[in-house]
């Protein structure tokens, strides 16, 4: 038991020490969901561990948080200062307990009672409660493991025969020139080699036993605690794993477990009753299938209730009642996965909260798993997690682009084809690579582009379609392919890793350092947007703007298109006069009473006349949108196709045999969301005078990047981030450091021209992002 409480300490101070900065960021920021998701999932897990540890005061503290953020996370709370203040408090007071469990100390206050009240009704403390957070007391947590005295004998006589040979491969090399004595040194090398990586990759292994050794002690508690009874049977505690991923398991299986006792497993009447034993079997098991480590938890309870997961994911909103009509089996109970949805009838201390399952997907894809459910219905659950070996060591294809090499994680890797294959087909779209592969269409990315490398010519490229966890696929364009290897990865400098590429570095077989891409970087450094790999996911996703059955307004828009809008969004219609809208930063404006809100539908350029607005809400925020006419409130229920790009329209649909254009809310409010001037140091582009091109078509997409734009002599211009001009013409004469030239011909004039083809979005967008990083 010592033993477990070291391991829940050392867990507990790593966290608080990661968390310390996010509370404070999350103070000045409460709206964002990631760092609160971080905050949420550590009281979680303290909540989860002291169960059984019999710490209360811990459990009181982290039960009132979860309770509070689990409130903010469905949006029946507001994250505002007081409430962040006190959720500091209860952290901070953690942090104390945490540390008292480890000197033996103990605390001058031992009421917790006013940090929960003040957590419960959001007010600050005015004691002074607060106390110290973690960072106050200077320390820094230390990563231990045990291991094997047999095991560090090992390593040291591996590195005292590596020595030795490297002695002697010198002196051989000094004395003789015979190449068949040189090679027989070199092997021996190779081998001794091979060992101590093998030896020192072990140092990071434990036996599983460590993650299961608390599960009979749990069930006990928990089975008791239910008035259930359990049985428990454990295989596989002989499996090794590295220590890291060890950690990011034991809060997804404490989770599986408690929902499987909590939720799954019959009381013994009930059991009875089904003709089942009274004792109800869970079995938890590991072994090893290739470079994975498979664990499978079974339960022979009840099983998951698919037809009530729908109704609830329909009555949530999270599900279209048409499209649940066409779930199979394996879909309605892969719903368990959404966040907020569960089969518990009510909320309990041990689980129900509808979280636990999004939490483990999300613990288990970060570290590049895969969890997989199965259920019948009166039968019971097996949930299997695929998670690798090692963190440090893992499978990879090297390729290479613009004269450079590169590794992807071959879990990443769906397929590998000839860009000039029968079977493929690329074009290009306002700019933006398509794929037709077999007759499926992916977006399209080069490889060479997103890293501003140069492009080799006449290379038979290789399309790799790459498909990050829980996201749909797309194909990297590579000049070459070349082989699979183990490689050992490290972190790289904070500078690269900082670029949002990469996730790692390594060394090839020729000692060269080799940089391992990240997929997902990738694709969003390319402006490329991922869906969940679901083909009625993707489908519901290209409804979202418009659902099947969801009364819309059919209006005209000023550029004389039908769209479609949901009624739900639309907060009013209004007229407003032409002196009321102003272009301001760069964006149109309209005063409307005492709010001024961005103004869309109407370009660039403020109207000469007054004109009637849309106004929409997402609940929170508004926007107002201009058009021209309203036609009808219709219930669209016809096929949605979607568009190839992200923007304004999300799809096209037919509304009495006509193409409706649909309008992307999503898009809208996002592009707002991300203001520059709501937060934050906005760089700044400089654009020449009096270019109609500039002006309309450029500057909405430079501005729709985060940059705020200025002419020469305007304030700000001669200490501008970024300066854009046409090729030919004559780059400012302040000392601008980054200057990007637009071509209007889509081939470069020849290998030394760096310019962008004004029409290339995802290049230009690229070079953007680029200096708006360097500036940061």
């Amino acid at each position: 038991m010592d033993d477990l409480i070291n391991d829940f300490i050392a867990e507990c101070r790593e966290m608080i020490d990661t968390l310390g900065g996010e509370i404070v960021a999350w103070e000045a920021a409460p709206q964002d969901r990631e760092r609160l998701d971080a905050i949420f999932r550590f009281v979680h897990t303290i909540k989860g561990n002291c169960g059984f540890f019999d710490l209360p005061r811990l459990k009181a503290l982290s039960h009132a948080a979860e309770d509070a953020l689990a409130a903010v996370r469905s949006g029946k709370r507001v994250a505002d200062h007081q409430l962040v203040s006190a959720v500091l408090a209860i952290i901070d007071r953690i942090s104390e307990l945490v540390q008292a469990l480890e000197t033996g100390e103990t605390l001058a206050s031992e009421d917790d009672s006013p940090l929960i009240e003040a957590l419960t009704a959001a007010k600050p403390e005015e004691n002074g409660a607060q106390g110290q957070s973690a960072a106050a007391h200077g320390r820094t947590a230390v990563r231990t493991i045990r291991l094997p005295v047999d095991l560090l004998d090992r390593m040291m006589s591996g590195v005292s025969d590596l020595v030795l040979a490297r002695n002697e491969l010198a002196r051989r090399l000094r004395e003789s020139s015979a190449g068949v004595e040189v090679e027989a040194v070199f092997e021996r090398v190779s081998a001794t080699i091979a060992e101590m990586r093998d030896a020192i990759t072990r140092t990071r292994m434990q036996r599983i036993d460590n993650l299961f050794s608390p599960l009979p002690r749990m069930v006990r508690d928990l089975a008791a605690e239910t008035g259930k009874q359990v049985v428990l049977d454990i295989d596989g505690g002989d499996v090794e794993l590295d220590r890291e991923m060890i950690e990011m398991i034991r809060d997804p299986l404490t989770h599986i477990v408690r929902n499987a006792i909590d939720h799954g497993i019959e009381r013994a009447s009930e059991r009875e009753a089904a003709g089942k034993p009274a004792a109800g079997r869970l079995a938890v098991c590991a072994r090893q299938a290739g470079n994975q480590i498979l664990i499978e938890i079974c339960d022979d309870g009840r099983g998951i209730d698919g037809d009530a997961l729908v109704r609830k994911a329909i009555a949530s909103g999270v599900l279209a009642e048409k499209r649940s009509e066409r779930l199979s089996t394996a879909q309605k109970t892969a719903l368990i996965f959404e966040p907020g949805l569960s089969t518990a009838a009510e909320v309990t201390a041990i689980s129900g909260r509808g979280v636990g399952m999004d939490v483990v997907r999300a613990n288990i894809e970060r570290i590049g798993g895969i969890v997989d459910v199965d259920s019948k219905p009166g039968e019971g659950v097996r949930l299997t997690l695929r998670v690798p070996m090692t963190l440090t060591i893992i499978p990879a294809l090297t390729v290479s682009a613009g004269g450079a090499n590169y590794a992807i994680p071959r879990s990443a890797i769906e397929e590998i084809v000839r860009a000039r294959g029968e079977s493929v087909r690329i074009e290009w779209v306002g700019g933006t690579g398509i794929a037709t592969i077999r007759g499926r269409r992916v977006p399209l990315v080069s490889l060479a582009d997103v890293l501003g490398s140069e492009q080799k010519e006449d290379v038979e490229q290789s399309l790799i379609l790459l498909k990050p966890t829980g996201a749909d696929v797309y194909a990297l364009a590579v000049d070459a392919v070349h082989d699979h290897e183990e490689l050992v990865v490290k972190p790289a400098s904070p500078a690269v890793m900082a670029a949002g590429l990469y996730a790692g570095t390594t060394l090839a077989d020729d000692g060269k350092p080799v940089l391992l891409l990240d997929p997902p970087g990738i694709a969003a450094s390319a402006g490329v947007v991922l869906e969940r790999d679901d083909r009625d996911r993707q489908e519901e996703t290209a409804d979202k703007a418009v659902q099947r059955g969801t009364p819309s307004l059919l209006f005209r828009t000023m550029q004389g298109a039908k769209s479609l809008l949901p009624l739900s969004a639309i907060e009013r219609i209004e007229d407003v006069a032409a002196d009321s809208i102003k272009l301001s930063g760069g964006r149109l404006h309209v005063a409307v009473g005492e709010a001024i809100l961005p103004l869309e539908g109407c370009g660039a350029t403020p109207p000469e006349h007054g004109l009637r607005i849309l106004r929409l809400t997402d609940g929170s925020a508004q926007i107002a949108y201009g058009f021209a006419e309203v036609v009808d409130i219709v219930t669209p229920d016809a096929e949605v196709r979607p568009v190839s790009a992200p923007g304004e329209v999300r799809g096209v649909t037919l509304i009495d045999g006509e193409q409706v254009e649909i309008i992307d809310l999503h898009w809208l409010f996002a592009a707002h969301a991300a203001d520059p001037s709501r937060s934050g140091e906005q760089p700044v582009c400089l654009l020449p005078h009096g270019d109609p091109w500039m002006d309309n078509i450029l500057r909405p997409i430079v501005e729709s990047a985060g940059y705020r734009v200025v002419r020469s002599g305007e304030p700000g211009a001669a200490d501008a981030d970024v300066a854009i001009v046409s090729d030919g013409a004559e780059a400012p004469a302040s000392g601008i450091a980054r200057i990007l030239r637009l071509r209007s011909d889509i081939a470069p004039a020849g290998k030394k021209d760096d310019s962008i083809h004004r029409y290339d979005r995802a290049a230009l967008l690229g070079a953007l992002g680029a200096s708006g990083r360097g500036k940061a």
